[in-house]
Formats: C-alpha cells, structure tokens, sequence
C-alpha cells in the first residue's frame, strides 16, 4: 500500500487496541474484600470470588459500575433495592450502577463478575456504604 494511502487511513481511522492480555489468577492482585482481579480492558474488567465463606448480611453499598456475574458453585443472596434474589449454581445476575445491594454467602460460594467501567480503576472499588 502506498505510504499515502497509509497516512490518510491513520487520520480518518480510529485507533484500535490490540493488546492481548492472559492473566493466570493464581497471580492476581487482590482487592480489599477478598476479590481476585482477572483480565480488565480499557473499559471492563473481570474478578473471581473464589471460596467465600458463608456470612451474615454485609451493609448494603452502591458502586460507581455496572456488575454482571455468573455463580460458578455455592449460593448466595442478593439483596438489591428491597428485593432478594437467590443466586445458585450456573446462575447470572446484574447489578445496575448505583443500585443499593449487599451479598449473603448461604454456602461457600465461587463466581466470576465483570464490571463496566472497570472497578479496580480510580478507586471504584473502594467499599462505599449506604447510610
């Protein structure tokens, strides 16, 4: 391709990431409740909880990101905006931005989640309490 046909791509086209990142979660940082983070993009990132133990009822929190998650064993409580929701095995859930909730671990309890911005950055992750 001429050099001008390239120069003229790389002011109309956008610039695309192409990084590729493999992360082993043996190795991941940890966040202050216990979390492991996994791959994160410029504008999602993923976490493991792995092995939660049962607890009681944590204060419920609001976060500044979207949360998808999926159970991969144990059960849980989602307590979210006046409503319960039971959380088992192969389930999926989402937690909207800003929305009141905390987790009950009924069983030792095992699940991948991905936020949206990613939680890790700017302090989203920080524990933020409903008064």
């Amino acid at each position: 391709m001429p050099l001008a046909s390239l120069q003229t791509m790389a002011k109309t086209s956008p610039i695309h990431d192409t990084s590729v990142k493999k992360l082993n979660s043996r190795f991941s940082p940890r966040g202050e409740q216990g979390q492991k983070y996994l791959s994160s993009g410029l504008s999602l990132s993923m976490r493991l909880w792995e092995n939660e133990p049962p607890n009681a009822d944590k204060k419920p929190a609001r976060r500044a990101y979207e949360t998808v998650g999926f159970v991969i064993r144990g059960k849980a409580e989602l307590h979210i905006e006046n409503q319960i929701v039971l959380l088992e095995e192969g389930d999926s859930w989402t937690v909207p931005k800003g929305a009141e909730h905390s987790y009950k671990i009924l069983e030792t309890f095992t699940a991948i989640e991905a936020t949206h911005p990613a939680a890790e950055v700017h302090d989203r992750d920080s524990i933020q309490k409903v008064s």
